[in-house]
């Protein structure tokens, strides 16, 4: 034991006095939440040039209001008189006179002028658009663009047709248009939780629920569980296999036994990722204190999060390590390491369904397979309304059983892989030497 931790004590100290370590730690967060991130940053970002726009009308009436929209719009809407400068771009609407004889001709006509940058987009208003009929298609609205489907402009348009064929019909009813908007008005179900008992034996009222409580804390919470498997579990694998082949294992070899080198590397990846992710935590929370959202912060789910990253790093670490001592080079360990993968990022395919519905039986079918417990019970618990107080620990025995057979197969696929060389690895006498040893 005491060279297992002398071991440990040396590769932590390397590890995180590296500066690869410092760069980690200020890049994983930026590569997990890359895409949010950078949304934040530009979300007022956008092109704001003119943006052209024909409308060719069957209808004969939708056209004005368009245009009516589109001038109110670039007078009220695109500058930003705080920051003195222009945030959106002006809607010119071009009204084109519909060819009745021919009208494939003239969007043929429109996507010329499109693909020409003339315009930017055109939109087509069906005859009967105010008063649909048997015939659909000539009540249809169409857009045409170069994509349209992500087109801003697109949205906006959606707006004007619509509150003119409204107005439009009421009026057509003998409705006052002055009392419309009450009488079309609608009304807000509000998303509460549920009606509690506090200390004192009085009735809490519900508290209004939330998409940052619902969904981005346990998200946050597994993505930094998988972080952290990332962390501790992935490098083992490098550092084996660069060992293996400059036979500096061979000289280590002969001072420990092949399973006290290997637990003490996976004891030091898992002192890597403590540091880590107290480095993390003590962030969030000072920034969750800074802006009032400790309310937020499941502190609860804490002690399960780090018993979590314990089992997933010597798991995961472990079968990472005995892929590299098996292997002869980084191609090799490669091929073998995709299986593993899968394993690590399932859980991110089915995060959603499982958040939505955290106790109906995929979710907790799932989150009781042992390789995907530690990611997806983490995030179940995480949940606003929780799961049942057993699960948990079923899910914890679980996955400390299969942990403890993944670290006893590996050690002994370690101990005969580790001086192997020049003969490439296959599965079965993978599982050969996990039997037999």
């Amino acid at each position: 034991m005491r060279k297992t931790l002398k071991i440990a004590a040396r590769e932590y100290k390397v590890a995180v006095r590296s500066k690869a370590f410092v760069v980690m730690i200020v890049l994983m967060p930026v590569l997990m939440g890359g895409g949010g991130i950078a949304m934040a940053l530009l979300d007022d970002r956008v092109d704001t040039g003119d943006k052209r726009i024909a409308v060719v009308d069957h209808s004969g009436n939708v056209a004005p209001a368009i245009v009516a929209a589109a001038e109110a719009r670039n007078k009220t809407e695109l500058f930003d008189h705080e920051q003195n400068r222009k945030v959106k771009p002006a809607y010119l609407i071009e009204v084109v006179r519909p060819d009745e004889d021919n009208p494939a001709a003239r969007r043929l006509e429109l996507s010329n002028r499109v693909r020409a940058e003339e315009l930017h987009a055109f939109v087509e208003i069906g005859r009967d658009v105010a008063q649909p009929g048997a015939d659909e298609s000539s009540a249809r609205v169409t857009y045409h663009s170069k994509n349209a489907i992500l087109d801003d402009a697109r949205s906006w348009i959606a707006w004007p047709i619509n509150n003119h064929l409204r107005n439009q019909r009421l009026t057509a009813a003998g409705i006052d248009l002055a009392d419309a908007d009450n009488l079309l008005r609608q009304t807000e179900v509000e998303p509460l939780g549920l009606v509690s008992v506090d200390a004192a034996g009085s009735v809490k009222e519900a508290e209004r629920s939330n998409e940052g409580r619902a969904i981005a804390i346990p998200m946050i919470m597994m993505m930094l569980l998988f972080m952290m498997i990332m962390v501790g579990a992935t490098p083992l694998i490098n550092a084996v296999l660069e060992e293996k082949m400059q036979r500096i294992a061979e000289v280590l070899l002969g001072s420990v036994r092949p399973f006290q080198l290997m637990v003490g590397k996976v004891l030091c990846t898992l002192g890597v990722s403590f540091t880590v992710i107290a480095i993390y935590l003590a962030g969030g929370l000072v920034v969750a204190q800074q802006v009032d959202a400790m309310d937020y912060v499941p502190f609860h789910v804490l002690p399960w999060f780090f018993v979590y990253m314990v089992a997933a790093v010597f798991l995961f670490g472990s079968v990472f390590m005995a892929i590299g001592a098996a292997c002869n080079d980084l191609k090799e360990a490669q091929s073998l390491m995709m299986p593993v993968w899968l394993l690590v990022v399932v859980p991110m395919f089915v995060w959603l369904p499982v958040v939505k519905e955290p106790t109906s039986s995929f979710a907790t079918g799932m989150s009781l397979i042992p390789p995907f417990t530690p990611m997806l019970m983490l995030l179940r618990q995480s949940t606003p309304g929780g799961i049942p107080a057993w699960q948990p620990w079923v899910g914890l025995i679980g996955i400390l059983v299969c942990t403890t057979v993944c670290v006893w197969a590996a050690g002994r696929i370690f101990r005969v892989g580790i001086l192997m060389q020049g003969k490439p690895p296959k599965l079965g006498e993978l599982l050969r030497w996990a039997v037999r040893g």
